[in-house]
């Protein structure tokens, strides 16, 4: 029996000698690039069928997929099978393009090459692949809040590709925001944020929607905004707004990403008590009256480590993708604490209250609140 392997010239003559070539990538793969005349069969169904791809023994087949490691194991597998005159690209696709031998690009949509070539590396991963990526693009998230949280965590969500964000701030950007909030730049000062959140976002990936809303936070229009969407990410920084966006994710089952900055420590949790009752707490569970104010300071009062937003913000994104994909373990239940100058992190266990105003079992959603003057009286 011949050698197993052949060069990427031997391969180009057997081929324009009558041996079939083909192309074992995956789609994404295969965008960027294809031996000219090659056939695409997918490596699943040339290991787990090949009768049904491949029904003739005898046929001369090459086989070629990136780099070679891939084809070897299914010719080895396919003569093991009885076919007698399989042959493997040595070095793949990259050594048969290295070599200067002809390739074509499959005849796609721009859209679809886009999706292709900007997700290949969500596609290598088996918790996300294609029908993954496709669940994010189809995926809403409202982000409350355009300023130290909201900019990491939107930046990461748009380039993951979720379908739709839904920003809302009724803030304008200033200067002193440029050290922190990542979203912005000098040119946008004056800007309301999430206008200038808007252009960074579709700049980076055109192919999100991303609705901006000029507004403040209400128990007035929660309701509305919160209509349609999937997960909500709390970067807000003020306890009136906690707490509203709470009640509101446990009125709608909708889970809370929640995270909280201050000097160099931070902390981040996932409220899902909204369709969890009784098994996971929510926010009030944790905090059932807001501190007082000099036991809270703002970034303002306080100031905040510019970075400090950004690994917090991170991963907010990072809990929505979980909550989106259903992958890993979210941090329900959990409050993950952290302290940048120590570069230590440890996570709390959260039970919830049986006695919560909120989230108890049965308890119907008593109405939202005149939350300024819940959180002033504390």
């Amino acid at each position: 029996m011949d050698s197993i392997e052949i060069s990427p010239q031997q391969a180009l003559a057997r081929q324009q000698a009558g041996a079939r070539l083909i192309d074992l990538r995956d789609l994404d793969e295969r965008v960027t690039g294809m031996a000219a005349g090659a056939h695409a069969i997918a490596l699943a169904q040339v290991l787990d069928a090949p009768l049904q791809v491949l029904p003739q023994r005898d046929e001369a087949l090459l086989l070629i997929c990136a780099r070679g490691q891939r084809s070897l194991r299914a010719v080895q597998a396919l003569r093991e099978a009885g076919y007698a005159q399989v042959h493997s690209v040595a070095g793949g696709t990259q050594a048969w393009q290295a070599a200067g031998l002809p390739v074509e690009q499959p005849e796609l949509e721009p859209a679809q090459v886009d999706f292709l070539q900007r997700y290949t590396r969500h596609f290598r991963l088996p918790q996300v692949g294609m029908q993954g990526q496709r669940a994010l693009q189809q995926a809403r998230v409202l982000v409350v809040g355009a300023g130290g949280l909201g900019s990491p965590a939107a930046f990461y969500l748009a380039a993951a590709g979720i379908g739709h964000l839904r920003l809302v701030d009724d803030d304008r950007v200033e200067r002193s925001n440029l050290q922190r909030q990542i979203l912005h730049t000098d040119h946008s000062v004056g800007q309301h944020k999430v206008a200038s959140a808007q252009q960074r976002l579709l700049a980076l990936n055109p192919h999100v929607q991303v609705q901006a809303i000029a507004q403040r936070v209400s128990s007035h229009n929660i309701d509305e905004l919160m209509t349609d969407v999937d997960v909500v990410l709390d970067g807000s920084d003020n306890f009136p707004l906690r707490y509203l966006l709470n009640d509101a994710c446990i009125k709608h089952a909708k889970p809370l990403v929640y995270a909280a900055i201050e000097r160099f420590s931070g902390q981040v949790a996932v409220f899902d008590a909204g369709r969890q009752r009784g098994v996971a707490p929510c926010y009030r569970c944790l905090f059932p009256q807001p501190p007082a104010a000099e036991d809270a300071p703002n970034c303002a009062d306080a100031g905040v480590l510019g970075v400090l937003p950004g690994l917090a913000g991170v991963m907010q994104a990072t809990e929505v993708i979980k909550l989106l994909l259903g992958i890993g373990e979210p941090l329900v239940g959990r409050l993950l604490r952290f302290d940048s100058l120590q570069m230590q992190f440890r996570s709390l266990r959260l039970t919830p209250d049986p006695d919560c105003a909120l989230c108890a079992p049965q308890r119907p959603f008593p109405g939202y609140i005149d939350y300024a003057a819940f959180c002033s009286g504390h």
